[in-house]
């Protein structure tokens, strides 16, 4: 049986926090908001993960706790991992490689890495709106994988759906 990964960005960061440095800034209150949508909008689906692996940096911390409490996702599930922060698609991949016995997995964190990582599982560039990037803040890429998490190859991944928070405005999702 095929396995599941979603891979979620953090939500909007505030760059007017008096954050000491890039690793400790904080949602943005929209951040804050999309996180929310999109949290509803995965238990609507549902698509709850069985285990998400974060970023530890402060805005993916606060993304990923915000996911459990509006996905009503327990918070066991979550594992804390450093290394996503700034990662590069292959310690992204290393960092999957440890998710054996899961079916469906997220991981949340940071781009340029979780934008590379799709486009290196799914073989191709993402398209975006104009003017938008393809993968945006609190933005679920929703794919399907090989069996094993420790053979991940360019291309063996298919994308199923891109859903990006602006997307969700116009539904209702209170």
């Amino acid at each position: 049986m095929s396995r599941e990964l979603l891979i979620f960005r953090h939500g909007k960061s505030d760059w007017t926090s008096d954050a000491p440095d890039d690793f400790r800034r904080p949602l943005a209150k929209r951040g804050r908001k999309a996180v929310k949508r999109m949290a509803r909008w995965m238990r609507k689906e549902g698509i709850a993960p069985e285990r998400i692996v974060s970023s530890t940096a402060e805005r993916a911390r606060q993304t990923t706790l915000r996911l459990c409490r509006y996905g009503q996702i327990d918070e066991s599930a979550v594992r804390w991992d450093p290394r996503i922060y700034e990662a590069p698609v292959q310690t992204l991949l290393e960092v999957l490689s440890s998710c054996d016995g899961n079916k469906r997995t997220m991981i949340v964190g940071h781009n340029p890495g979780l934008e590379d990582l799709v486009e290196y599982l799914c073989g191709s560039p993402l398209s975006a709106p104009e003017g938008s990037p393809p993968l945006p803040t609190a933005a679920l890429a929703h794919l399907t994988m090989p069996d094993e998490w420790s053979r991940l190859k360019r291309g063996c991944a298919k994308l199923v759906t891109l859903t990006r928070p602006r997307e969700l405005q116009r539904k209702i999702l209170k």
